[in-house]
């Protein structure tokens, strides 16, 4: 069977592409590249977080020349590509790995979690950022975990908070300039500010003044060396804290169609997270694996970050992402999945799944006419 996307450059359709990552999923015969990327650049970070140990793994990050023979072989593929690190700051050329995935992937949207302890080297790289993804829309989500030295504290950095502020400011100037550039607010819910959530996304709303607010649980994950760390939120702690969030979003419901539906996905998302927090099952087919993939520093892939379990390094295969991706070790990953041994409410994943699921769709939908 030929591949629907194997060749560089095609463009599929995305509802014929949603269709056959279904298909694949039904059947187990893998034909796709994902659509739904995360790039992360470095483990290495100078914040010591409550919530992450990722600052203690050590690995020879992929060079620029590397990431260069990677990328065409996903062109044109890949609709949202997240950029993520430990801290992507930490790389002085951070700005060329963006200008990379601009120009050889070329997806529809770039997001790019941020921190914003690195502050000189912020301001230096992300006008050029901000430039180089003229043509996609480039979402900077600032992690507001806390307000103020609280903040500081969860993230285990000094003047954090005070930092993220001077971002802020600085992707408010980038804005009247470039229109692509979307500002978000990102706040992991822990043990630690479950019971705050209401009075941080009021204070996080009025101090940044973002385009978003978004939150998700803090999980054990391999990839944050957290498997072990008592880092989570109760089910019953986490479902009322995004019910607050979910209420705000009903009571300040967007008119622009894309915007709308963005917000109906983070409702229908909002609830599935504290169901499999609730169920510890995965209440919808996870397709982790099918559509959705994670590319670690050092060139391993992965189906996702909590399981962090290698399909193979890009290293070892010419730097073609395919065939790893289409490879037996990925095959073993996906067929775990299928089999439901495995569960988690990681957001990046969990918006695909819902976006592949019928029944949330319909119930998105919903969401979307005002239910």
């Amino acid at each position: 069977m030929t591949r629907v996307d194997a060749h560089a450059g095609q463009r599929v359709p995305l509802a014929v592409r949603l269709a056959g990552y279904r298909a694949a999923h039904a059947t187990g015969r893998v034909q796709q590249l994902p659509v739904n990327l995360t790039v992360s650049v470095t483990y290495s970070c100078p914040s010591r977080c409550a919530t992450c140990d990722i600052w203690q793994k050590k690995v020879d990050d992929l060079s620029v020349d590397e990431y260069a023979r990677v990328f065409p072989t996903l062109e044109g593929v890949p609709i949202w590509v997240t950029l993520s690190g430990g801290d992507q700051f930490v790389r002085a050329d951070f700005d060329e790995i963006v200008r990379l995935v601009q120009t050889l992937i070329r997806p529809r949207i770039v997001n790019i979690p941020m921190n914003g302890v690195i502050t000189e080297r912020i301001f230096d790289l992300l006008p050029r950022i901000a430039q180089y993804t003229l043509g996609a829309q480039l979402v900077l989500n600032l992690s507001v975990d806390e307000i103020g030295e609280a903040h500081d504290a969860i993230r285990g950095a000094d003047r954090n908070f005070e930092k993220v502020k001077l971002v802020a400011d600085l992707i408010h100037d980038l804005k009247k300039t470039y229109p692509h550039v979307v500002l978000g607010v990102h706040t992991v819910i822990s043990k630690w500010n479950v019971a705050r959530i209401p009075e941080i996304e009021r204070e996080a709303r009025a101090i940044f003044r973002p385009d978003s607010y978004i939150a998700e649980v803090a999980e054990n994950r391999v990839e944050l060396k957290t498997m072990d760390k008592d880092i989570a939120p109760s089910a019953a702690d986490y479902r009322r804290a995004v019910a607050h969030l979910g209420n705000v979003i009903r009571a300040n419901r967007s008119v622009h169609p894309v915007a709308r539906l963005v917000e109906s996905l983070r409702l229908e998302y909002y609830d599935l997270a504290a169901r499999i927090l609730e169920e510890k099952r995965q209440v919808i087919d996870c397709y982790a694996g099918w559509a959705s993939a994670h590319l670690a520093p050092d060139g391993h892939v992965w189906g996702c970050c909590v399981r962090a379990e290698s399909m193979g390094n890009v290293r070892d295969y010419g730097y073609d992402f395919r065939t790893v991706w289409f490879g037996p070790q990925a095959n073993v990953f996906r067929a775990s999945v299928r089999n439901h041994e495995c569960a988690c409410p990681l957001a990046n994943a969990s918006y695909t799944n819902l976006l592949l699921d019928a029944r949330s769709l319909v119930r998105v939908a919903a969401h979307m006419a005002g239910a």
